[in-house]
């Protein structure tokens, strides 16, 4: 059985960085695209970043392009979101998923999803 377990949410101040985590338990990563979505309270899911297993499509939502970060460590079936300069807008719950075959922003395409982890921006 899949799981994804994502860590690293908390509560900062505008300005500051985190970094999410989110671990595969019970399948490889490989072939895989692992993305990021976020839902704030109120408002749709939407989506963060993602990246393919090749490395070849590496796509960031406009208002986080530049600051947030999404690597991928394929020895640990690891895949982190580096996120930097948080303002007050980049307060939500945080949510890793993955899909095979294709990439895609669209969050009904991914098969598989972690708990999510609360990300909390305050002035």
């Amino acid at each position: 059985q899949v799981q994804l377990v994502e860590s690293g949410g908390g509560s900062v101040q505008i300005g500051d960085s985190l970094r999410l985590s989110c671990l595969a338990f019970g399948h490889s990563f490989k072939g895989y695209v692992m993305a990021w979505f976020r839902q704030a309270p109120g408002k749709e899911r939407e989506f963060v970043a993602g990246r393919s297993w090749s490395n070849t499509v590496v796509e960031y939502a406009d208002s986080v392009k530049g600051r947030f970060i999404l690597s991928r460590d394929y020895a640990r079936n690891m895949v982190n979101l580096e996120m930097n300069n948080l303002n007050v807008e980049d307060t939500a719950v945080y949510y890793c998923a993955m899909k095979s075959v294709g990439f895609s922003r669209k969050g009904d395409d991914y098969e598989y999803w972690g708990q999510g982890t609360q990300v909390t921006v305050s002035s």
